[in-house]
């Protein structure tokens, strides 16, 4: 048994219908990929229609399973009462709505437009609160029994981080929105979870935000503990396990997948780990002979 294996039986999303934004590339793919293979019927959508389909096409063939592509810019709420719209009518239902749509610059702040700062913010916090106001009041006004609302948020959502300013205060805001709505909605049958995952490549947002030979001279394994970057497998394990009834009883919490780097980045002293072991030994000393005085 190993980390890429998958961990869900084969029809623990059987019957579900699942729309999955940014599901054309990357970790939506992903995802979208495995839901298909445990039973699920998924919609995905992004701005480039041509990509969705061809992603979609491919899924298919992959795993047997039906595939939905669906333009749609999740910036402007109408087309995304469309695109529920256009699930509606495919599939008769909505289930589960999993807000990965993300855009993100790496760049000293002041080097950032203002237009620039508001693409990520219009992405990331707007377009989350679009599709789960569309889809929660969907939802509630039909009366739906039960429901799942899965955000992809990241660690810095609660920690904050320098470059990436945009992202962090958008993420962190559909990090209070998953808690808010978790416990407002939670009478409707509606839970409100996220993911907080740590380093997955994907060579679409990587190439973007580490151009060149930048992702080599920044290895971002070296910060985690596990010394391993994520793979693919291992987060669309966790999404569709949150997605499905098993993890019924889980509701407004979001779950770290990061092989501990947050917790080394946080850490005041995390960085002595790169003492080697005979400075220890001396440093053992030189306290021992403190103690002896």
């Amino acid at each position: 048994m190993s980390y890429t294996d998958k961990m869900l039986r084969d029809d623990a999303l059987q019957g579900k219908v699942i729309v999955v934004t940014g599901g054309g590339s990357g970790l939506g793919k992903a995802m979208t990929k495995y839901f298909l293979e445990l039973g699920a019927k998924v919609a995905i959508s992004s701005r480039d229609i041509e990509k969705l389909k061809k992603t979609a096409a491919e899924l298919e063939q992959e795993t047997g399973g039906t595939c939905l592509p669906i333009q749609c810019d999740v910036r402007h709420y109408e087309e995304v009462e469309n695109m529920l719209q256009e699930v509606l009518k495919t599939f008769g239902k909505v289930d589960v709505l999993l807000n990965n749509a993300a855009g993100n610059f790496i760049s000293p702040t002041e080097r950032l437009s203002s237009n620039a700062f508001d693409t990520v913010i219009d992405i990331v916090l707007k377009g989350t609160k679009n599709c789960t106001l569309a889809f929660g009041k969907h939802w509630i006004d039909t009366k739906q029994a039960s429901s799942t609302v899965l955000n992809i948020v990241t660690t810095y959502a609660w920690t904050g981080s320098a470059y990436v300013v945009p992202s962090a205060t958008a993420k962190a805001g559909v990090l209070a929105m998953t808690r808010s709505l978790a416990v407002e909605w939670a009478k409707y049958g509606i839970r409100t979870n996220a993911i907080a995952p740590g380093p997955f490549p994907t060579k679409g947002a990587w190439d973007r935000l580490l151009p060149g030979d930048l992702a080599e001279k920044f290895d971002m394994a070296k910060k985690v503990p596990l010394k391993r970057v994520g793979d693919h497998q291992e987060l669309a394990n966790l999404a569709a396990y949150l997605v499905s009834d098993f993890s019924a009883y889980i509701n407004g919490d979001v779950i770290t997948i990061d092989g501990g780097e947050w917790l080394k980045g946080a850490g005041q002293f995390n960085l002595l780990e790169a003492i080697p072991e005979e400075l220890w030994d001396q440093l053992e000393m030189m306290i021992k002979a403190k103690k002896n005085k």
